[in-house]
């Protein structure tokens, strides 16, 4: 495909017609087109020539009991690719009429559209169970997903999580902290604030004060919290579903 044949072909068209909804089509169409050759990329590229095979490690083969296998749903997914694939090639070397050879190629390009994205195009294909192939697709969306299960959904330090109740004690801007995830929270500036009154020589002694829940470390937990407030969030994170607050415990 000539972008740049096709923009000229566009514009002729463009001055022949009259028609206003006519022109805003075309004109929508050039813009396009300007804009895929100013940005450098080819059409060509869009079309996969290569099919990326992902690590073993990520489609595993699990032993079960009694000699068994369980395996991921991508292996048999590739599997349909590489059979198809190879079921293509003997046709066409042994010559076979053309529409064999083209019923072959669509029955191959249906198994790389489930491989990578089942169900999108017509009926998913199905296990032994009957269940819809897990597809790349797949392992991608959704909370299940490879983003927001292993990249957005890992846990991280100083962060907790717990049941709201009401407290009609609290003011507008306050929250209350059960007092041990208040104590966790709080640990680096209790272990500091330890050290700077001469109460811990190291953090190591630090440590065990805290473990111990001496008197003193309640104290310093009481004005640690009134200089760092926390950040709440109650799903479903939406406009201002963040808020900040004071502690009390």
């Amino acid at each position: 495909m000539d972008l740049e044949q096709e923009c000229e072909q566009l514009r002729e068209e463009l001055n022949e017609t009259n028609s206003e909804t006519k022109r805003k089509k075309l004109t929508k169409r050039i813009k396009l087109l300007e804009a895929f050759v100013q940005s450098g990329n080819k059409p060509e590229w869009m079309i996969l020539t290569v099919l990326p095979v992902l690590p073993p490690d990520l489609r595993p083969l699990v032993p079960l009991d009694g000699g068994r296998f369980a395996t991921s749903d991508l292996n048999d997914l590739y599997r349909r690719v590489i059979n198809r694939n190879n079921r293509l090639k003997r046709l066409l070397d042994l010559a076979a009429p053309d529409i064999i050879v083209r019923n072959e190629k669509r029955m191959l390009q249906e198994a790389v559209d489930a491989l990578l994205d089942n169900g999108r195009r017509g009926r998913a294909i199905t296990g032994s169970n009957k269940r819809p192939l897990k597809s790349l697709a797949d392992m991608i969306k959704g909370k299940q997903g490879r983003f927001r299960q292993n990249l957005l959904g890992k846990r991280v330090d100083y962060s907790g999580r717990s049941v709201i109740t009401v407290g009609p004690y609290l003011r507008l801007h306050q929250c209350g902290l059960p007092k041990k995830m208040a104590l966790e929270l709080f640990k680096p500036f209790i272990y500091g604030k330890l050290e700077l009154r001469g109460l811990a020589t190291t953090i190591k002694a630090a440590k065990k004060m805290v473990e111990r829940e001496e008197a003193v470390v309640w104290d310093i937990l009481d004005e640690v919290i009134r200089e760092h407030p926390v950040l709440l969030n109650r799903a479903p994170t939406l406009h201002r579903r963040v808020s900040r607050h004071l502690n009390r415990y």
